[in-house]
């Protein structure tokens, strides 16, 4: 299954940096707009070459940046990821989702249900989860924070392991909220 925000995002690729850290090989995507996608593990499309332009050089900046930025959160120096974000793929839906999960600060969780409250539509839990699960920036939009309403890990598309990886990081170097920057 290939979701909207995905296939958006590989037709428009621009640059893209393979980042080897402490949670194995992360693969960040830019287009000029921001940052674009997260993928754990060597991104399975092949990029396209461009010749060097403009818009090239704005989005190995905006590579730059982020690979910065995620260095110093992995190392418990930065709390919170302050980048422009590519989310020109998602839905009405997902954007909402996107925003709710922007609003959780940095070391705390909640539930499922909890998001699905918070963005208004406390009936669609399971929507909320499968739009966490097609989250196209994990990390820098902390759907890891998200849990089971019993208070249990649930899925993560990074595996459960990252995911309490993650948690445990955060709660060891204390609490700020996130200051991404939708475009």
């Amino acid at each position: 299954m290939r979701c909207p925000a995905l296939y958006h995002v590989l037709m428009t690729i621009t640059a893209r940096r393979y980042l080897d850290n402490s949670i194995g090989v992360l693969t960040l995507t830019a287009t000029p707009q921001g940052l674009a996608q997260v993928t754990f593990g060597e991104a399975p499309a092949p990029l396209t070459v461009h010749e060097p332009s403009e818009q090239h050089h704005i989005c190995e900046g905006i590579l730059d940046d982020a690979a910065h930025q995620f260095s110093e959160y992995l190392s418990g120096s930065r709390t919170a990821f302050s980048l422009p974000l590519d989310l020109s793929g998602a839905t009405a839906f997902q954007r909402a989702v996107i925003n709710g999960l922007l609003t959780i600060p940095y070391a705390q969780t909640i539930s499922y249900r909890d998001l699905a409250t918070l963005i208004g539509r406390p009936q669609a839990s399971r929507a909320v989860g499968n739009a966490c699960a097609t989250n196209p920036l994990p990390i820098v939009i902390p759907c890891h924070r998200i849990l089971r309403s019993d208070g249990k890990l649930g899925g993560y598309l990074g595996g459960r392991t990252i995911k309490r990886f993650l948690l445990d990081m955060e709660i060891r170097h204390g609490a700020i909220t996130s200051d991404c920057r939708p475009m």
